[in-house]
């Protein structure tokens, strides 16, 4: 698929550089990336569901592509809340009541967060991980070993090396994620460099730094979106159809509480392990990714 012409919504923070294809007039679905990648990931899942009907919308994150702040005084807040906030605001910038949302990563937590707290814009949710919603106040407490050694690199970002060395190598380290994250995909280096534009950002270091700060409670938040990660403490259920997805050859290895995760959906809930796929699923295997959001159409 080729690149799409990228367009422009306006929040009351951001110019939200996003793509869309598909029918207009079709279902709509909203399509959140992670990090570090950007709308790319969802190049070859797009075009199944446009094919199928649908009109396909992906922004990039803020801090990402060709989305900007809109005030140079506006926090540079990594934090999940914000996230989904911005992916709100661009529902409410296009006009569109309720979408099927899906994600993987920061982007599977916003759109956990959208089915969470204002499930009456969310028709359905396709989440790769499960529930993604962060437990800040727990977040301190020690992982078995393995578990801490695949999340070095949120620790690398806690010190102010860890911020200068991603602004000084931010190509290099990333590409190191997604081979550790995704250890059996052999993507080559033009399909790595199409995304590594997007952290060309501005912002893109403050942004990441911020996120894997105030997700351990080392930081504060933006009084902006404090009221929503009051309630997000609380970690609610998700009362929207949803199906969850998960990588069977990811670097991060399957979620601890896999099996009693089905506790935080109350309106209909089934997972599917893609045994081939690492943590970016959607890129690694679209179709599984484009038939789970086809299967929550009505």
């Amino acid at each position: 698929m080729n690149k799409s012409r990228v367009l422009h919504a306006s929040s009351s923070v951001l110019d939200i550089a996003y793509e869309t294809a598909g029918d207009p007039q079709g279902d709509a679905v909203l399509l959140l990336h992670g990090f570090p990648y950007d709308v790319r990931a969802y190049d070859e899942a797009s075009q199944l569901l446009a094919a199928a009907g649908c009109c396909v919308i992906r922004p990039y994150l803020r801090g990402f592509g060709s989305t900007r702040f809109r005030s140079v005084d506006t926090r540079r807040s990594g934090q999940q809340a914000a996230i989904a906030h911005d992916a709100l605001d661009l529902l409410d910038a296009l006009a569109l009541d309720r979408v099927l949302v899906a994600g993987y990563d920061w982007g599977g937590r916003a759109a956990c967060i959208l089915a969470a707290i204002w499930p009456e814009r969310v028709a359905g949710l396709v989440s790769c991980g499960g529930y993604a919603i962060q437990d800040i106040a727990a977040a301190m407490r020690p992982l078995p070993p393995p578990a801490e050694h695949a999340l070095w690199y949120q620790y690398y970002f806690h010190g102010e090396r860890g911020r200068a060395g991603l602004a000084a190598h931010r190509r290099e380290f990333c590409k190191l994620l997604w081979q550790q994250w995704s250890p059996g995909w052999h993507f080559d280096a033009q399909v790595y460099d199409q995304t590594a534009q997007s952290f060309d950002n501005p912002d893109f270091v403050e942004v990441v730094i911020h996120s894997y700060r105030h997700r351990y409670g080392l930081v504060a938040g933006d009084p902006l979106y404090e009221a929503t990660e009051r309630r997000l403490a609380s970690r609610p259920a998700i009362a929207v159809p949803t199906v969850a997805l998960y990588g069977g050859a990811s670097g991060f290895g399957l979620p601890a509480d896999l099996p009693a995760q089905s506790r935080f959906f109350s309106a209909g809930f089934r997972s599917e392990l893609v045994a081939s796929a690492g943590h970016n699923l959607p890129q690694e295997a679209p179709q599984a990714f484009a038939e789970a959001l086809l299967s929550l159409r009505r």
